[in-house]
Formats: C-alpha cells, sequence, structure tokens
C-alpha cells in the first residue's frame, strides 16, 4: 500500500494509533445521519471509523497526494473526497442546505483559523470535534479566571458548550510533533440572539484580548470618541480573561451605550 509523505509546509502529522483515531470518532456518536464534514483525512485514519459508523461523511484535502489516497483506497468515499480549501471553500454548498458536523485531526498551524470557519457557519455547525496542539485545545475551554483564557475562549463559548476530551501523546504521530496533542468538542448550545450588537461584542472581545495586560478601562479607550469618560464600573477595572460570556455581554451593552451618548 502506498503512503503518503508528511509535508511539513501543511503541518501533516499523521496519527498512528488506531485507538485514539476511534475514541476522536466516537465523539460525534450523538449525531448520526447528520452530515459531516471530516477537515484534512491525510490517510484516512480517522476517516474509517466515521465510514465503519455510518456517518454520512465528506473529507475536504487540500493535498493532492493525499487526495489520489483516498481515492485509490476509499472508494465507498466515492465523489466525496473533496479536493479543497476548509478555510475557503463553500461549506454550505458542499453539504447541503441543513445542519452538519466537523471533525478533524486539525493541522496546527491553521487550527485557530478553522474554528474561527465554524462561528461563520454557527448556525449550520452543530458539533465540532477533533485533535488540535494541546494548548491551543484548552484555550477553546478555557473558564474565566483562567490565564489561557482568549478570543476563541469567548467567541466560541458564546454560542456552544465547550469540552476538553482526552490529552494525546506526541509519539503516536508520524512524524512526531514537538507538543502534545487534545482532543476538545464543541456542542451548539441554545443561544439564537446575544442579546447585544453581536459585531461590537467581537470587536470588544479582540480588543480587550489585543491588550490583555491592560485593565478593560485603558484597553477600550481607542472604542470611544475622543472626551467620553469611561463610567466607574467594576467591570472596567477586570483584564480580560476574568469576564465570562455574559459579562462581555454586558460590557458589550455598556460600550454601545457610552457611543450613543457621543453621537447625541
Amino acid at each position: 500500500m502506498q503512503q503518503v509523505k508528511p509535508k511539513k509546509a501543511l503541518g501533516q502529522h499523521f496519527l498512528t494509533d488506531l485507538s485514539v483515531a476511534d475514541r476522536i470518532a466516537a465523539t460525534l456518536d450523538d449525531y448520526k445521519g447528520m452530515p459531516i464534514i471530516e477537515v484534512g483525512p491525510g490517510m484516512g485514519v480517522l476517516t474509517r471509523f466515521l465510514l465503519d459508523r455510518g456517518h454520512d461523511l465528506k473529507v475536504v484535502e487540500i493535498d493532492n497526494e493525499s487526495v489520489d489516497y483516498l481515492n485509490r483506497y476509499f472508494p465507498e468515499l466515492d465523489g466525496r473526497v473533496l479536493a479543497d480549501d476548509f478555510l475557503k471553500m463553500d461549506l454550505p454548498a458542499a453539504v447541503g442546505e441543513g445542519d452538519f458536523c466537523v471533525i478533524g485531526n486539525y493541522p496546527y498551524n491553521i487550527s485557530s483559523q478553522i474554528f474561527f470557519r465554524v462561528l461563520d457557519f454557527k448556525d449550520k455547525v452543530t458539533c465540532c470535534s477533533g485533535m488540535l496542539q494541546k494548548e491551543v485545545a484548552e484555550r477553546l475551554a478555557a473558564a474565566p479566571g483562567n490565564k489561557t483564557r482568549g478570543i476563541l475562549s469567548v467567541l466560541l463559548q458564546a454560542w456552544y458548550d465547550v469540552e476538553y476530551l482526552f490529552t494525546v501523546s506526541e509519539h503516536v504521530f508520524n512524524p512526531p510533533p514537538k507538543v502534545k496533542s487534545g482532543v476538545v468538542r464543541l456542542r451548539r448550545n441554545s443561544v439564537t440572539d446575544l442579546g447585544c450588537d453581536e459585531r461590537l461584542f467581537k470587536t470588544v472581545v479582540k480588543t480587550s484580548f489585543g491588550q490583555r495586560r491592560k485593565t478593560l478601562r485603558n484597553s477600550l479607550k481607542s472604542l470611544l470618541p475622543a472626551g467620553v469618560t469611561i463610567p466607574e464600573d467594576k467591570i472596567f477595572t477586570l483584564r480580560p480573561e476574568q469576564l465570562s460570556v455574559q459579562q462581555f455581554i454586558e460590557l458589550t451593552n455598556l460600550m454601545s451605550n457610552l457611543r450613543n451618548q457621543s453621537a447625541n
């Protein structure tokens, strides 16, 4: 059987432990019958377990060598190996009109971008699970007060229940990465409206963590017109990693009010 050569430029580290692949596939056992997109299947180690579970599966692969391998050794995927870039492709066109799930052993170098892409389709992506660098996986699930909490922690947790499931050793890959991996699962929550201006919410979150060592009073000044005074509210004395999603929503509404006052 031919082998695909891992390509450093694509961040490829092929999983060799079948038990780990089986555990990752099991994260979508509650979503039988729902279309699933697997990102970066490589040589299909995870793909095999997803197919064996009877999932309605399509795979997205940017590496031509891997595409050829999958077409040769996974005939049951006939027409469902998509040679495309997950970050740029038209996902609804590939999957269809309904909701879908996303899974993968995500390349470390684009894992954050993949989750931002999932957020773009939060009204369609019911569940997203998979493996990525351990530190990034922990950040996605980080609770308020955790120093690793960041932009994606808040933006994802606004719309998803995020779980860190288990850690994977660096020794079960070819080639072995220099860091451990972590497996996460995101399940869409019941939120349909944040109760604030969603665009401003994103801006407030990104601006706050862009200067995470500063208090919110200092980091958010740039979002207000000159001369607008930030009120003596306790929330402005905090740093961004201390805030829950709900507190960021309250903060967004405070910032919106301050902007509106200055416009009147």
